[in-house]
């Protein structure tokens, strides 16, 4: 980051309530002993310093029937932000230097761009979100400045989980809540090992945590010792659990040569 020292560890000193009363889509796929639901909320997360986090992206959608959906993003470039595959959508409306996503347009530090071209992985899967990932590419450059900044990417791990994880964005903000929030909200979270669910082996990796994303926080950063290392993707959860969703976050590193060559060929 130029001249910008950020943190994945997330400290909570105040909670944020105001909250926008715009309801969330609520897709589930049904599988034989699970679902996957579009992850997009920050539950048991606080309030982020404002700017903190400069390469989050507020991700407007148009869908084909003409409805509104939200998705977060995170920039790459003046050029390119990315994002998850299942925010497609018939058409895009980017916002950098976002904090408060109700003053976005009075904003002056905010910028506002049209996508010109989208960029879903070739094989993305919408029955189990495998290859989860989108490059977008701005109609015209955002500037880089104090409250607009991009975010290293990560390389190949070597075997070995990253620590020090959070993730952020602008979805609802408990389990129960279908409305999202005007705020930036931030949790930690906790990368694991899941053999189980073959994490790794679908290019996940995943957490389970009281606090993480859910809906409305698709397409964020899994962010770990200041680099990204995922792309917020689905809640998997077993039909009339109690349990805990296990939050599934699309393998950055996996996928870095995909990642060269759309932006080389754009």
């Amino acid at each position: 980051m130029k001249g910008r020292l950020m943190f994945a560890s997330v400290l909570c000193l105040d909670i944020n309530k105001n909250s926008k009363p715009l309801l969330m889509s609520n897709t589930v796929v049904t599988l034989p002993s699970a679902s996957l639901v579009h992850a997009g909320r920050i539950v048991g997360g606080c309030e982020a310093v404002p700017h903190s986090r400069p390469y989050m992206v507020f991700l407007e959608r148009i869908m084909e029937d003409g409805k509104t959906k939200y998705c977060g993003g995170f920039l790459l470039s003046e050029d390119f932000m990315m994002t998850a595959a299942h925010c497609q959508a018939e058409k895009y409306t980017a916002w950098v230097g976002v904090h408060d996503t109700s003053t976005r347009d009075s904003d002056k530090s905010v910028q506002k761009t049209s996508i010109k071209e989208a960029f879903p992985h070739q094989n993305f899967n919408s029955s189990n979100y495998i290859n989860d990932i989108m490059i977008l590419k701005f109609s015209s450059k955002v500037k880089i400045n104090q409250v607009v900044e991009t975010i290293s990417l990560a390389d190949q791990d070597a075997g070995s989980l990253p620590s020090s994880c959070s993730v952020s964005g602008w979805g609802v903000t408990s389990w129960n809540n279908q409305y999202i929030t005007n705020i930036l909200k931030e949790v930690n979270v906790t990368v694991i090992n899941d053999d189980v669910n073959n994490c790794s082996k679908m290019k996940f990796y995943c957490s389970k945590d009281k606090t993480g994303p859910g809906q409305g926080d698709s397409g964020g950063p899994l962010v770990c010792d200041g680099k990204a290392y995922g792309v917020v993707s689905t809640l998997f959860k077993k039909p009339y659990s109690n349990e805990i969703p296990l939050a599934l976050y699309t393998m950055i590193p996996e996928y870095k040569e995909w990642i060269n060559s759309v932006i080389n060929e754009a």
